[in-house]
């Protein structure tokens, strides 16, 4: 019996070590740190499409910011009207807001760009957040 209850104990306990692996996708805080969200982890069985590249936390996503704030003015994006002030963290909405994918040339390869109360922004697009302000 108390063999019976000890298995039954193990096969409810491998759901539990599985879930405790998620780790979810990196956020970005105004401090210059990064933390970890499982919250916001893509679902098991959800598409197979590879995930943006990542950087160690404090880095820039851009490599050069002058230029891409140009570029991305030439593009004459229009400038999504945001209630509060934008920094990194902010969700976006999904209607309403125009993302654009970051040229190669800028080093942010999966990630998208939009202009918010007309400042270019850099957008993690699975979870709509910003993860850099271009000054």
């Amino acid at each position: 019996m108390i063999k019976r209850i000890l298995i039954a104990a193990a096969f409810a306990a491998v759901p539990v070590v599985a879930f405790a692996q998620t780790t979810g996708p990196i956020i970005r805080d105004p401090t210059g740190g990064s933390t970890r969200d499982p919250a916001l982890a893509e679902p098991m069985f959800g598409t197979f499409a590879p995930a943006p590249m990542h950087e160690a936390a404090g880095g820039m996503m851009i490599s050069d910011e002058a230029a891409f704030r140009n570029y991305v003015m030439a593009q004459h994006v229009r400038s999504y009207h945001y209630r509060q002030p934008v920094e990194v963290g902010t969700m976006l909405p999904a209607r309403g807001v125009t993302f654009h994918a970051v040229p190669t040339e800028y080093g942010a390869h999966g990630y998208r760009y939009t202009v918010v109360n007309d400042q270019a922004v850099i957008v993690e697009p699975r979870t709509r957040r910003v993860v850099e302000v271009i000054e």
